[in-house]
């Protein structure tokens, strides 16, 4: 249900949107970022909540504001109202909800914490890979202001029931001290509770911010290729259909690389998830320099879909892993900040990288670099340790 909010599903918006409000690719790109960066300056307040009033009365309150805020982007007719809409779906959609929803697994999941955020992360990315096809088709059929009040009336009927239903007589925060927690050593999860990080403390690690840089630098620009995708894959040879399509091997990458990855994260360092998600993306982007229609299109978007999928899945298990739960939402606050910010950059980069160079490979082979570099320093730095 995060899915409106994120870039997959709103990059079918994006032509119809130039078109009917007349504006350029690089005007829209730019409203995202806004959008984005204003969106995800709510969240360290979010973490705080979570920690303070629990999972259940933040799932029911995000969902009634997400599905408001995507049937009033339904009614917006300017360039300033439409950037009003995407703070509210890029706060609500990409950065609240994913937050509330892996930290009821981060929190409550007792065992096998990763494996289990694998599972989350998987079906996630799978409705939010697959939403870009029944969009389109919606689209097409019936424009952008209703498929725009479809989410959110949507939102409505699945995530507030969760919340009120499924979620009752889940334990208080107050409860949750005597739930087992990993060791903030580099080493396997046990059941042996460490002192708790508080965020403050946390974001004085080089650990947490080898995390953060791998969210940074995954949403960046996957965000980013998502955002151009059609055009990207179009300088490529493929037709806009076969473009759209190239999301569905992404979703089954991702799946298999959220639940492999996540899975092992129970039985080896997070780190080396980090470090493998930031590997696939350099590779994802030089791959995506030399696509033709056909299998090599179908070997970027799987190794795209691996590259997203294992950052998710090892995002929450990592920092629950070093830093234990006692502050986790604050902690995972933090870092969905930064990992949502970062998104706002990536289409607005990408779109001036094509303006600048005139084409999309040339952009791609420039940054793809960063990820390693990223890589080399989750593989580096020191594990954080309980004085």
């Amino acid at each position: 249900m995060t899915a409106p909010g994120q870039t997959a599903a709103v990059s079918v918006f994006t032509d119809p949107l130039i078109e009917s409000l007349d504006i350029s690719r690089t005007q829209l790109s730019t409203s995202y970022l806004i959008g984005t960066l204003l969106g995800a300056a709510a969240m360290p307040w979010v973490g705080r909540a979570l920690d303070r009033h629990g999972v259940r009365p933040m799932m029911i309150g995000v969902g009634l504001l997400f599905g408001a805020v995507l049937v009033g982007i339904g009614f917006a007719t300017s360039l300033f109202t439409l950037t009003a809409g995407f703070v509210g779906i890029r706060m609500c959609g990409q950065g609240a909800l994913g937050l509330v929803a892996t930290t009821l697994v981060a929190v409550h999941a007792t065992s096998r914490r990763g494996f289990m955020l694998g599972v989350t992360a998987g079906i996630g990315s799978a409705g939010v890979s697959m939403a870009p096809l029944i969009l389109e088709r919606l689209v097409s059929h019936h424009g952008i202001q209703t498929v725009w009040i479809i989410e959110g009336l949507t939102v409505w009927a699945v995530v507030v029931p969760i919340g009120i239903v499924a979620l009752r007589g889940l334990p208080r925060p107050a409860a949750r001290h005597h739930l087992g927690v990993p060791h903030p050593a580099d080493g396997v999860a046990h059941d042996s509770p460490p002192a708790s990080w508080t965020a403050r403390a946390a974001c004085r690690t080089a650990m947490f911010w080898a995390i953060a840089a791998g969210l940074a630098t995954s949403g960046m620009l996957t965000t980013g290729l998502n955002f151009h995708q059609i055009a990207l894959l179009g300088e490529r040879g493929l037709s806009g259909t076969e473009a759209a399509a190239n999301f569905i091997p992404q979703t089954a990458a991702a799946l298999v690389g959220t639940l492999v990855i996540g899975a092992s994260a129970d039985v080896i360092a997070p780190r080396f998830g980090v470090a493998l998600a930031m590997v696939a993306l350099t590779a994802a982007m030089v791959t995506a320099v030399f696509v033709t229609p056909g299998a090599s299109a179908l070997g970027y978007g799987l190794i795209l879909g691996l590259s997203g999928g294992a950052m998710r899945a090892i995002e929450a298990a990592a920092l629950a892993h070093y830093f234990g739960i006692g502050h986790i939402g604050a902690i995972r606050g933090i870092a969905t900040t930064i990992s949502v910010g970062s998104t706002a950059f990536g289409p607005l980069a990408v779109a001036l990288g094509n303006d600048i160079t005139g084409s999309y490979a040339t952009t791609l082979m420039l940054l793809a670099p960063l990820p390693l570099v990223i890589a080399v320093f989750a593989l580096v730095v020191p594990a954080p340790r309980s004085t």
